[in-house]
């Protein structure tokens, strides 16, 4: 905001602070000292044309067009009040988001979803029995004396069987795993069907599956498995959309993102055991790296 001149008396002021407005640039004035006013702008790319426009009213304030555009001015506040209400409500909507997905329950890509990984589950017995489920893996494998083997450069997708991109998501070891993924991808993804679409939702799983799985294996070999890439793409997409587009009606409250953030860290440091860093990392980047992109359509 910078100053652009000084006005004697409150009622010129306010008749050239309401002329400024009615042309669409936003002012502020104020009182300094013996009944001088201060003439604010609020964008520096209004700044010349408000100055010459500062000059011309000085020259002439009793001018007509300066006098007329008081009607003007206080319908661009009612339409700027009626906007920042419209803006409050949608953010209090979104406050509220989670109580609202047990209304319509799951979405129904979500619900299969969850349905595929439990029942991948329980086939390779908690993820015990890889050789049940080797068609899911990424590429096939086999471990030989505690040792990984396997053929480099993805001989089977690039055979056709191209399903391998994304299906180690299905693929969860123990309990726990299973559990905590499935609860994160029953929020996110029914919040991303319910407010945007089902399909928006297939898209990013397949891009984020496909990104976090490739990455994995780049980084380690193809023995993972587990939604995770997946929870923190849409974790990642949901918290940038949202803050830049609140009327997305995505949203997610600051202590669940410190929560995932700190949870992320804590699997980087070792602490936790064997996990799928990479995995966590390229799909918290691309689901960030999306949500910003898709919301400068939106501002």
């Amino acid at each position: 905001m910078r100053m652009i001149g000084n006005l004697e008396g409150e009622a010129r002021a306010r008749t050239f602070g309401d002329y400024l407005y009615a042309l669409g640039i936003d002012n502020q004035v104020e009182v300094e000292k013996d009944d001088s006013w201060a003439v604010w702008i609020h964008n520096e790319e209004h700044l010349d044309k408000a100055k010459s426009l500062l000059v011309q009213y000085m020259q002439n304030p009793e001018e007509p067009r300066f006098r007329a555009t008081a009607a003007a001015a206080e319908d661009r506040r009612e339409q700027k009040r009626k906007e920042q209400i419209a803006y409050e409500k949608r953010l209090k909507e979104r406050r509220h988001l989670f109580r609202p997905l047990t209304t319509y329950g799951f979405g129904p890509l979500t619900f299969i979803l969850i349905c595929a990984s439990v029942v991948v589950f329980i086939f390779s017995k908690g993820g015990d029995n890889k050789q049940a489920i080797m068609d899911l893996f990424i590429t096939r494998f086999e471990i030989v004396g505690g040792y990984i083997h396997w053929q480099a450069g993805l001989p089977e997708i690039r055979h056709g069987e191209v399903w391998r991109l994304i299906t180690p998501m299905l693929i969860h070891f123990g309990f726990l795993h299973i559990f905590f993924n499935m609860l994160w991808l029953r929020d996110l993804g029914s919040m991303i069907e319910g407010r945007q679409s089902s399909l928006t939702l297939a898209i990013l799983i397949v891009v984020f599956a496909a990104g976090s799985n490739l990455g994995q294996y780049l980084a380690s070999s193809p023995d993972f498995g587990g939604m995770s890439g997946v929870v923190y793409g849409l974790m990642g997409y949901i918290w940038i959309r949202g803050k830049r587009d609140p009327g997305s009606g995505l949203y997610l409250h600051n202590s669940t993102v410190v929560m995932m953030i700190i949870w992320f860290f804590l699997c980087l440091s070792g602490m936790i055991g064997n996990i799928a860093n990479t995995a966590h990392a390229v799909g918290l980047i691309m689901g960030i790296s999306w949500g910003y992109l898709s919301s400068l359509r939106h501002r």
